[in-house]
């Protein structure tokens, strides 16, 4: 079923107009989020979702709106992963929680085409060499494989290609300048390490995106659905940061059910055609793991967590 152009056209006028208005109110407030404030907004942006899924599942059918709500869940909760990293990147940067919030909007408009880049060119590759899905599927499994059992080193930025990259060819200040991206030092345009934190935040997203998009083309190759799964995902991505920076040490066992659910991924595209899954039970699985995974999480932590409230 080949979406209507038109529906392309809204989906992005409301995703620019969402962003827009985001970015309004947050300039109107003065300040950074609050985590109440940050709770309110994750949960406005998963209702957003879950509206343009309703509207999905009316104008394409509930097979197509099933393949969204689980492409939706499965980059929503691979996106809980990557909050860790943003936390080190912002960290090491040092930058101001106000500037953070303009870093995670440019990244958000990056995403938009960088996504869509990707998504368009593995759709394009899997339809002209479907055996291509059994590589995603192995690729996946071995992504699983390295979560589950590999060690999550903590990230040294000054040592990575791209930061040696950057200082090396850009100039670049020592010091932030409000929320500027550049900035004219001795009539020459400079950088802020604020611009140097946005290109680092591009790139981190980029090696995510490509974990993360052959995960959803086991559920579906329809590129409307691939990609604005991935968009709604990433939107309520920069509430979600506020939302959960300071919790992330209670989400102990979040990896491992994201390793989980990514080996289950692999599995089923790998065995679609001689053992299919039906949606709702391929929905079922992923909402369990996830579910079981967070609720011992935060039942594990519920001690240390309780010990902190009181200090």
């Amino acid at each position: 079923m080949t979406t209507s152009i038109w529906f392309w056209i809204a989906f992005h006028v409301g995703v620019f107009v969402a962003i827009g208005i985001d970015l309004l109110t947050f300039r109107r407030r003065g300040r950074e989020l609050s985590m109440a404030a940050a709770a309110r907004r994750s949960l406005l942006w998963v209702v957003i979702s879950l509206a343009f899924n309703a509207v999905v599942w009316r104008v394409k059918g509930p097979h197509h709106g099933l393949d969204f709500l689980t492409g939706y869940l499965i980059e929503y909760s691979l996106s809980m992963d990557n909050i860790f990293v943003f936390v080190l990147i912002f960290t090491h940067f040092r930058v101001p929680p106000r500037a953070q919030h303009r870093v995670l909007v440019w990244g958000i408009i990056g995403a938009l085409i960088m996504r869509g880049t990707m998504i368009l060119f593995g759709i394009a590759l899997v339809r002209r060499f479907h055996f291509v899905l059994y590589i995603f599927g192995l690729f996946l499994l071995i992504t699983a494989a390295r979560m589950l059992f590999g060690k999550d080193p903590m990230l040294d930025f000054r040592e990575t290609r791209v930061m040696r990259f950057c200082r090396r060819i850009l100039p670049i200040t020592s010091e932030f300048h409000n929320q500027d991206f550049k900035v004219r030092v001795d009539g020459r345009w400079m950088l802020t390490p604020l611009a140097l934190t946005m290109i680092v935040i591009e790139v981190t997203d980029l090696a995510f995106a490509v974990d993360s998009i052959p995960a959803i083309f086991a559920i579906t190759q329809d590129p409307f659905i691939v990609y604005t799964s991935n968009i709604c995902a990433i939107l309520g991505l920069r509430s979600l940061y506020f939302l959960l920076a300071g919790l992330m040490n209670r989400f102990i066992y979040l990896r491992t059910g994201l390793a989980l659910v990514l080996g289950f991924v692999g599995l089923k595209m790998i065995t679609a055609e001689f053992l299919p899954f039906p949606r709702i039970i391929s929905l079922a699985i992923i909402i369990l793991i996830l579910g079981v995974t967070i609720w011992l999480s935060m039942l594990k932590t519920k001690n240390s967590a309780a010990s902190e409230h009181q200090k």
